[in-house]
């Protein structure tokens, strides 16, 4: 089955007329598209968008809610084998195919009404309304320790018997009476559905041929570099444009077993370096369905950066004499696979969009920020070494030596094989870490300087990353946000692509426990070599306690047992004038490098009277610096901190109903973070920290406060005289937007608003199944 492309469908004024009339005509064929989706959109999406969307039901597009539900879950943490993937739009292309993958109807109604689960889910939740913003009972469970029962349309009558209250939307303020009628009505009609169409201008259509003719040449040279070129974009939302604007459609990069010029048609394959099963060519094709922010990672292709690419990867003068196949050591190794292409060229394209790279294994493929990184600190800075100054990248003798050491596990999925496996790469990677010490001692006896960070050329904000991960949310952004992070990242080359390869382009969301294990224990040794090229920038006298507080208690155990020895004989080539070399540090980077530094932070850290951003409207000023008083401060001094969630929104709005968001993020300290088990022994409460931030940081909102600007005085001062829960449960009564406020949507998709005002093409719609009942 091909994917087909159509033209775009555009909204008539006619159906917009309609959509406001208060009554659905009977006698009018209702539209999928102009009817129906929109009403997905505005109240399903938010928890039906990514992997883990309940019972695999995704809406984004009418393909999804043709393909149905099933019972499998994508997240398993117990299973011994992988399984069969069930991508959307790529592992079964027609229903009967999904049928066959076990997905059942939620539309079928040729039975009448009572056959429709879709009706059948929204009626019962129209059966309970919850009181006007009130805290919902207990038994209702929420998040991640749901367990979704995923009735097929027959079992529906017991489900409503064991779960009265587990209507749709599940727990929150429902369809409103119209959006009830016109989806009941669609159903009647039986549930016509209509297809997105695509309308590509002549500039899209001549930039998507440009880059298809780039990505299809067949001498050796043009093959090897398409062939690392997807491996890297195959995850993306790629477009055409600066990102200043909205960009018209973004794009999916395909193997597709058809040429330009006919329809497309994906290969079938797990992961993106998988051994093809037939002849193809890349493609590039639309994004199809409503965008989940989730999954929505953007990457610019525009005329520049085709031209950059060509230069940065065909300028100089290399040859391929053999093209390296798909065998599994070529598949684990990246470095040795796609050796023939200049290290320099490799690394600069990563740099050139970093935020974009650190994303992908930061906050996807997967739906769970702790699926694969639970072995990292809730907020850190990244910052890159310069290619002028890694080795890897200027020293063919040292790249020789070492690319074998670097190769990846994950690719085994047998549960026997972890072990094995984990010595064998682990072992590898320590004897990687005692040849990199004493080739940089070597070559650099004075020790690396601030040159040898990359600046970003003095103008790519890239070069300053901020990342936050949490169980719930995983962000990346450019800049320095936060107080002074715990640990930095200092990256080479090495160390960004196996982060990469490792938990993107080998991660398989349907693996199996071996392979999910092994995937965060060799996580665990890519933060350890971030850490220790760090500690190259410190004093070497110093390097052994700043270790020692980031490993304490068990952490001890992890520095003897599985990670290579620390260098201590080494110098560093910067001057230290305190104790703290960690906070030195980071403080050098704010200073050094301020000018590409693209989110400046008073709020966090705070060096005056007056600390708010310069560039904001005099209205907001005030309430702003207020906000001063309750960021980075630790949870012993502020213990409303103990009842925040992770990401909390923060709307502050004036009389004229000009508003500002802010996202509040809970950083929670452990005294070590070298295992991927037992996080709650070691969990230091007392040391958790709130980052308050301008903007939406984050794809899963848990809460929201709503307040006006002359009360953010007394929404700080109520979290400041926070003592127990009890008196949280009133700050949110208060001020909190509640799953049952009667303007929740409004409220929840204003965030999205937001993001179209402020970064356009990085807006799509958040994700709400992790939303508290606080």
């Amino acid at each position: 089955m091909f994917l087909l492309q159509r033209y775009r469908v555009r909204l008539p004024l006619l159906s917009v007329l309609f959509l406001l009339s208060p009554i659905v005509a009977a006698e009018r064929s209702l539209s999928y598209q102009t009817d129906i989706q929109p009403i997905f959109e505005s109240k399903c999406l938010a928890c039906h968008g990514c992997y883990d969307a309940p019972c695999q039901l995704k809406l984004e597009a009418p393909e999804g809610l043709d393909r149905g539900a099933s019972k499998d879950k994508v997240y398993n943490g117990a299973r011994t084998e992988s399984v069969a993937p069930t991508r959307l739009f790529q592992d079964a292309l027609t229903t009967a195919q999904w049928r066959e993958k076990d997905f059942f109807s939620v539309i079928d109604s040729t039975d009448g009404m009572q056959s429709s689960l879709l009706y059948n889910m929204l009626e019962l939740g129209r059966k309970h309304r919850f009181a006007d913003n009130e805290k919902l009972p207990d038994d209702i469970t929420l998040g991640l320790q749901r367990v979704n029962a995923c009735p097929k349309p027959e079992e529906f009558a017991d489900y409503a018997d064991k779960h009265p209250m587990g209507g749709m939307p599940l727990a929150v303020t429902g369809l409103t009476d119209q959006e009830f009628s016109t989806v009941s009505q669609w159903l009647k009609q039986g549930a016509p559905l209509s297809y997105q169409t695509f309308d590509l201008s002549e500039d899209e259509q001549r930039q998507i041929q440009a880059w298809e003719k780039m990505l299809n040449q067949q001498d050796k040279r043009h093959q090897l570099v398409a062939r690392w070129l997807y491996e890297h974009l195959f995850l993306a939302h790629l477009y055409f444009g600066d990102g200043s604007d909205k960009p018209n459609l973004f794009y999916k990069l395909y193997r597709s077993s058809t040429p330009p010029g006919e329809p497309l048609k994906p290969l079938d394959s797990v992961r993106p370096n998988d051994m093809p099963p037939e002849h193809f060519w890349y493609r590039l094709a639309p994004v199809r369905g409503s965008l989940a922010h989730k999954t929505h990672i953007t990457f610019p292709l525009n005329g520049k950066k085709l031209a950059r690419t060509r230069e940065q990867f065909f300028a100089g003068d290399w040859e391929v004499e053999t093209l390296p196949g798909y065998s599994y050591e070529q598949r684990a190794n990246p470095f040795q696979t796609f050796a023939d292409i200049p290290a320099r060229a490799r690394y600069q394209f990563m740099l050139d969009e970093a935020e974009y790279f650190v994303r992908t294994f930061i906050r996807g493929p997967v739906c769970r920020g702790q699926v694969a990184t639970d072995v990292i600190r809730d907020h850190f800075w990244a910052v890159f070494q310069d290619p002028d100054h890694d080795l890897y990248i200027t020293d063919d003798n040292y790249r020789a030596k070492v690319s074998g050491l670097l190769g990846l596990p994950g690719q085994e999925d047998n549960l026997l094989s972890l072990g094995p496996q984990w010595l064998k790469y682990s072992g590898n990677r320590n004897e990687y870490l005692d040849a990199r010490h004493q080739a940089y001692g070597e070559k650099d006896p004075q020790g690396p300087a601030w040159e040898s960070l990359w600046d970003g050329d003095g103008k790519n904000r890239n070069a300053l990353l901020t990342i936050f991960r949490h169980h719930d949310n995983a962000s990346v952004r450019k800049g320095l946000i936060g107080d002074l992070p715990l640990t930095t990242w200092v990256m080479d080359y090495p160390l960004f692509e196996r982060s990469y390869y490792n938990l993107v382009v080998n991660f398989n969301v349907f693996g199996s426990v071996s392979h999910q294990a092994q995937t965060r224990l060799y996580f665990d040794l890519i933060r350890n070599g971030s850490e220790q090229n760090t500690l190259r920038y410190f004093p070497r006298e110093l390097r052994k306690p700043v270790v020692d507080y980031w490993y304490q208690n068990t952490g001890k155990l992890r520095l003897y047992v599985s990670y290579a020895s620390v260098d201590t004989q080494h110098p560093t080539g910067i001057q230290y004038q305190t104790n703290t070399p960690v906070n030195e540090f980071n403080t050098g980077l704010l200073k050094r490098f301020a000018a590409i530094n693209a989110r400046p932070d008073p709020i966090n850290r705070c060096d005056g009277e007056n600390c708010h951003r310069n560039d904001i409207a005099g209205w907001l000023k005030g309430p702003e610096t207020t906000l001063v008083s309750i960021a980075s401060t630790l949870a012993q001094d502020l213990k409303a901190v103990n009842f925040m969630p992770e990401v909390t929104m923060l709307r502050v709005e004036n009389e004229n109903g000009e508003r500002e968001i802010y996202t509040l993020i809970r950083n929670r300290a452990h005294t070590n973070v070298a295992f991927m088990l037992g996080e709650s022994l070691r969990y230091q409460p007392t040391l958790d920290t709130l980052t308050i931030y301008p903007g939406v940081l984050a794809s899963y909102p848990n809460f929201m406060f709503n307040v006006q600007a002359d009360q953010v005085d007394d929404f700080v001062a109520a979290m400041q005289k926070v003592e127990k829960e009890k008196d949280f449960t009133a700050l949110t009564a208060r001020f909190g937007i509640r799953r049952t406020h009667p303007q929740f949507w409004t409220y929840f998709h204003d965030l999205t608003r937001y993001l179209e005002e402020h970064q356009p093409s990085e807006a799509a719609v958040l994700d709400m199944n992790r939303y508290e009942n606080l």
